[in-house]
């Protein structure tokens, strides 16, 4: 169990039958009255945000998260499979439970697969990729102050901002959490 007064960021907590992370809290004092602690939680089963305002002497039982290391195998259209490089076991997950965090991982790309209770909830692709840029405009010198992109495709089909002088056929490192254009390779 842990009490209110003792969140952290990063924390997983059981709140009201849901499992939630603490993403902000503040300890309040206030002039008058008793202190509080203020969150912003974020609901890691839909990823909803919510406000709420605890007691610090609440307490709740912290949710364990299972995070494990899995091997993106490739998607047939309708689901996506995994495979535990230690164990072998395969897993198939539809659009649904993957959203667009694949948006930037290759076929057989390590990821780390969350799940809670043995329910797959997210899957966290790793933190920069390297990637091919497969189709791009040609960049104009000139007529530019600072900091112009123009759009380009990359080797999985996302597209992203990069700076003028990328050409087609470059690799880039992008940052997955942002999306974003870091160097080229």
């Amino acid at each position: 169990m842990v009490s209110a007064g003792d969140f952290r960021n990063g924390l997983t907590i059981e709140v009201e039958g849901n499992v939630y992370q603490v993403v902000e809290f503040q300890h309040v004092k206030p002039g008058k009255g008793a202190a509080f602690v203020r969150t912003k939680l974020r609901n890691i089963i839909n990823g909803g945000m919510v406000e709420k305002t605890f007691r610090p002497t609440e307490k709740f039982p912290q949710a364990h998260i299972d995070r494990n290391d899995m091997q993106y195998l490739y998607s047939d259209g309708e689901l996506y499979h995994f495979m535990n490089v230690d164990t072998y076991d395969q897993i198939a997950l539809d659009k649904d439970a993957i959203g667009d965090s694949l948006e930037f991982v290759k076929e057989n790309e390590m990821v780390k697969m969350l799940s809670y209770q043995g329910v797959v909830f997210a899957i966290e692709p790793p933190l920069f990729v390297e990637l091919v840029v497969t189709d791009t405009e040609p960049g104009f010198k000139g007529d530019t102050a600072t900091g112009a992109t123009k759009p380009a495709v990359v080797e999985t089909g996302a597209t992203i901002h990069v700076p003028l002088f990328v050409e087609q056929g470059d690799v880039i490192s992008i940052d997955t959490r942002t999306g974003e254009y870091m160097k080229r390779v």
